[in-house]
């Protein structure tokens, strides 16, 4: 294979992959507040030990129906002390149209609140363990900026080099 070959099929390769990955994102991750399927809670406690830990980041997909055994992320109903708050427990009893009863697995007694369809954010579609950590991280104001400021330098360094090769 030619060396201009292989530029091409590296070139078809790299599109193919981020077209793949987008529609991933698109299908798969996106956030419901962009009219996606997905919503993402970071533990905080004990309430699921000893399946979830704190620092735990789940992904949650929205689904039509929730039903006993689910793990879901709510938010408390509005009206309600910590309205607004998310929690993630497992529904242990009730229904749509009253409320489900929801527990944590390291809790003996049911939480206050009874959350409906409306309130429920979505059941785990993925755990992954120590991963919210990580997010908090990410978002802190120094990581940040330093990962914009290696983007505006790649940018710099690598975007010159076109223009060069095409005058030569």
């Amino acid at each position: 294979m030619r060396r201009s070959e292989f530029r091409r099929a590296w070139s078809i390769a790299r599109w193919v992959l981020v077209v793949a990955v987008v529609a991933f994102w698109f299908f798969a991750l996106r956030p419901q507040a962009l009219g996606g399927p997905a919503g993402f809670a970071v533990v905080s406690g004990d309430s699921m030990l000893p399946n979830m830990h704190t620092g735990d980041l789940v992904v949650v997909h929205s689904r039509d129906r929730y039903r006993v055994g689910d793990v879901i992320a709510y938010k408390v109903p509005e009206g309600e002390p910590a309205e607004g708050a998310q929690i993630i427990h497992r529904i242990v009893g009730g229904n749509a149209r009253e409320g489900f009863v929801v527990q944590g697995d390291n809790r003996t007694a049911p939480d206050i609140w009874h959350p409906k369809p409306k309130d429920i954010v979505g059941s785990t579609w993925v755990h992954a363990p120590r991963l919210g950590r990580v997010v908090a991280w990410l978002h802190t104001p120094i990581v940040i900026g330093a990962l914009a400021a290696f983007f505006v330098m790649g940018w710099i360094l690598v975007g010159g080099s076109d223009e060069d090769e095409r005058e030569t």
